[in-house]
């Protein structure tokens, strides 16, 4: 019988740790897609940071950098400068790249680092309780908004992709969703846009994907795809909000 499916070589087949419903192990095939489609494996180095992220080396074949919260962008210019041969790529939740690692990931940003950033928006703490991120919609409960984000204390949540996109360094920055099939498959288009203009050297690559966190949201898996669809995708438009496809266009 002919195969429909192959699990991609990039990843190690251990069982995902996930919570139901959880996007993470659905990006993580998307990445390990992209890894195999491009014969990456033995060159590439993943980025890890603290959160959901931070078991990236038990899933993917390839080699991982562990970074201190908020610090993979910083960590993996370090790498790429070290190793310019590798692929680099980090893999970020948005608690972490949005709060703690603002700084890190603007500045790496803005020098053009020649660097792949895949960035996960829950639109809240996933591993640590379930806070307000930067990220939290207005009015969304948290265990630290309990009645709600209120803009007048907390402030707006934060457009990272459309932010990012204003910097000069910055050659790809767009917006995703995997919360149906074909948001999945555009999800995955830019993904292996980003990887091929990283192998190009053209520059810095940024790819925001919309994920559903049930448990923290306290919403069903179907609930929670509902929810990204109807809450999170008005706020935060899906799209390409800045694409550079040569040296030329810098």
């Amino acid at each position: 019988m002919k195969p429909v499916y192959v699990s991609p070589q990039s990843l190690t087949g251990k069982e995902f740790h996930f919570c139901p419903g959880c996007h993470h192990g659905t990006i993580h095939k998307l990445i390990a897609e992209a890894i195999d489609f491009y014969n990456l494996k033995e060159k590439t180095i993943g980025v890890a940071s603290v959160g959901c992220s931070v078991f990236l080396y038990d899933y993917f074949n390839i080699d991982v950098v562990e970074s201190p919260h908020g610090r993979a962008a910083a960590v993996a210019t370090g790498v790429k400068r070290a190793k310019p041969d590798k692929f680099v790529f980090t893999y970020q939740g948005d608690g972490d790249l949005a709060a703690i690692g603002t700084a890190e990931i603007i500045h790496a940003a803005n020098r053009g680092d020649l660097l792949t950033v895949i960035f996960v928006n829950n639109s809240i703490y996933g591993m640590t309780g379930g806070q307000m991120a930067p990220t939290t919609l207005l009015g969304q409960k948290s265990t630290t908004s309990p009645y709600g984000r209120d803009f007048h204390r907390d402030g707006y949540p934060i457009k990272m992709a459309e932010m990012l996109a204003t910097l000069e360094g910055v050659v790809f920055s767009g917006r995703f969703a995997v919360n149906k099939i074909s948001n999945l498959n555009k999800a995955r288009k830019a993904i292996f846009k980003a990887f091929e203009m990283q192998q190009k050297g053209i520059g810095f690559s940024f790819v925001e994907l919309l994920s559903s966190c049930p448990t923290n949201w306290g919403l069903s898996s179907l609930d929670a795809n509902k929810r990204v669809e109807e809450e999170m995708i008005p706020y935060y438009p899906l799209g390409i909000f800045k694409e550079k496809n040569t040296l030329d266009e810098l």
